[in-house]
């Protein structure tokens, strides 16, 4: 049986901004719509015809620096204890 990876913060914040991303990006959507769910190096197209199913996903050709997006996301969203107040829904909502 296969030993399962310890919970990790890091873990967590990647498995969850990269679902985030993937799922909520306008541009991703676009560009598969752009390139007609068609593979830009084999010319494969997207289909769901049961047994014959193929998909196309987008790729990013410069890379995505993972680390930086969890460096910042420490620092500017989890940050110090120090950096953190707390607020009713309300004042929260207010807040600019």
């Amino acid at each position: 049986m296969a030993q399962k990876k310890p919970y990790t913060p890091d873990g967590m914040l990647t498995s969850w901004l990269r679902k985030y991303i993937w799922l909520r990006s306008r541009e991703r959507a676009s560009a598969l719509k752009r390139d007609k769910y068609t593979c830009q190096r084999c010319g494969k197209k997207q289909c769901t015809a049961k047994g014959h199913e193929v998909k196309v996903e987008a790729h990013h050709k410069k890379g995505i620096k993972w680390d930086k997006i969890r460096k910042y996301i420490r620092r500017e969203l989890l940050g110090k204890v120090e950096n953190l107040e707390t607020l009713c829904k309300e004042c929260h909502k207010n807040e600019k």
